[in-house]
């Protein structure tokens, strides 16, 4: 979970900066909006901060943007700033629903004490909604997304919020990142899950018969075509199909793909019969089909159909944090498939895994996973050792420093759910030394948290 927001309300320009200023100091994230309106208009349920108000504003004064901030997300605290006059406003603020109120003028460390209360409060709903979502999704048949680095967390967030929409998807990730999963995730986790899911690579198929694969055909719709074949899309007919490596069909099937993503019908090779079709699609590539589209070498319309909503894939290189779950994940699959035990991941093998740059992405862990669940240790770890420089290589004494502080301390973030009063008492250092080094090494702390 990425780092809480506090919003500051208020209509008075100096108190809005001085408040600003005082947190930032604390790390805090902070909007300012200087109306109650401008605050509404970025706030939505599951909003991720804490909102601090003013009570005496034009227009609509803090009690009013209380109520109107319950009736959108009723556990988003808020913090209600007062004069001495408006005491009363402030009782009845906290009677509606008002997290705390301060009344004016109050201590910097008064107000910092009931902020950080405040997003603690805040972290905690939102980190038992998120595990309620997980565990609700758990426990449905299908593939599982596994990962808590933020970018999967807002990937996983968009797909449920996207599974049960008619609208098109487009997948974008690197070879082996798991684009066949998200859209399987997608499936069988949609209404759509009882019916079929269909996967065809455009890649694979040689350009004689993709179009064939696709649409279908008649008897004697052309020389060989002996027999009635039902294509994908109407197999798939109620369900999903996926068109993987979307980047290599033919231009001229591009246009008969964009007539059936725009009427919903399919019409076999020697038919002059459209068959309706309920059906969603799911293209993937690998490629930037935009700057294709630029080239001539991808048709632009079909590009703009397909990019209905767009779900991106971060590479491995770029969820490091995530590799250790993953590999025990693969691991404890790979000992039920070999019917093996488990073996255990220590310290280094970890810390070679976190500095692997895993061009192969998930699919190449999971291949070492397996590797190392059959083979052993020299096996697996070797071939790695074999293909990078986590070892040492060519890498300076400077830089291999580096790798194994960076391996230091995101063991210890993992080790303490992200608590840096914890990690900075198991390291030893300071809070500045500590805060400079995860900058240095663009590590977040919210992806350690549980």
């Amino acid at each position: 979970m990425s780092a809480l927001k506090v919003m500051i309300v208020d209509d008075e320009k100096h108190v809005r900066e001085s408040l600003q200023q005082t947190l930032a100091l604390e790390d805090f994230e902070i909007e300012a909006c200087e109306s109650a309106h401008d605050a509404l208009q970025r706030i939505e349920a599951n909003w991720d901060g804490i909102v601090i108000t003013d009570i005496n504003m034009p227009n609509m004064n803090g009690v009013e943007l209380l109520e109107r901030i319950q009736a959108v997300d009723s556990d988003i605290p808020v913090i209600v700033l007062t004069g001495h006059g408006n005491v009363s406003l402030a009782v009845e603020a906290m009677r509606i629903g008002a997290y705390d109120f301060l009344e004016k003028p109050f201590s910097v460390d008064v107000l910092i004490e009931t902020v950080h209360r405040a997003v603690e409060k805040r972290t905690l709903t939102l980190e038992n909604r998120s595990l309620r979502r997980e565990l609700e999704a758990s426990e449905l048949p299908g593939p599982r997304i596994i990962g808590r680095h933020p970018a999967v967390v807002r990937m996983r967030a968009l797909l449920d919020k996207v599974k049960d929409t008619p609208a098109d998807v487009l997948i974008n990730g690197e070879t082996g990142t798991g684009k066949e999963l998200v859209a399987r995730y997608l499936h069988h986790h949609s209404q759509r899950r009882q019916k079929p899911f269909v996967a065809i690579n455009c890649g694979a198929l040689p350009e004689t018969i993709i179009e064939s694969e696709l649409f279908g055909h008649e008897p004697g719709a052309f020389t060989g075509a002996n027999k009635k074949r039902v294509g994908k899309f109407e197999y798939a007919n109620g369900g999903t199909l996926m068109l993987d490596e979307i980047e290599s069909m033919p231009l001229n099937l591009q246009t008969k793909l964009l007539r059936v993503l725009e009427e919903r019908k399919v019409e076999p090779l020697g038919s002059n019969k459209q068959i309706p079709l309920d059906i969603r699609i799911i293209a993937a590539t690998k490629e930037d089909l935009r700057e294709l589209a630029d080239k001539g070498e991808f048709r632009s319309d079909l590009y703009y159909r397909l990019n209905v909503i767009q779900v991106d894939i971060p590479a491995l290189r770029n969820r490091k944090s995530d590799i250790p779950l993953l590999f025990e994940h693969f691991m404890a699959m790979a000992a039920y498939r070999y019917g093996s035990e488990m073996p255990s991941l220590s310290e280094a093998h970890a810390h070679a895994l976190a500095n692997n740059d895993w061009p192969g992405n998930v699919r190449e862990l999971r291949n070492v996973a397996d590797c190392f669940t059959l083979l052993g240790e020299s096996r697996a770890f070797g071939q790695l050792a074999g293909t990078n420089d986590f070892t040492g290589g060519q890498l300076t004494l400077t830089e291999q420093m580096d790798h194994f502080e960076e391996s230091v301390i995101r063991t210890s973030l993992n080790a303490h759910n992200g608590v840096l009063k914890d990690v900075q008492a198991s390291l030893g250092i300071g809070r500045k030394t500590l805060y400079e080094k995860m900058k240095k090494f663009d590590i977040d702390k919210s992806q350690f948290k549980q």
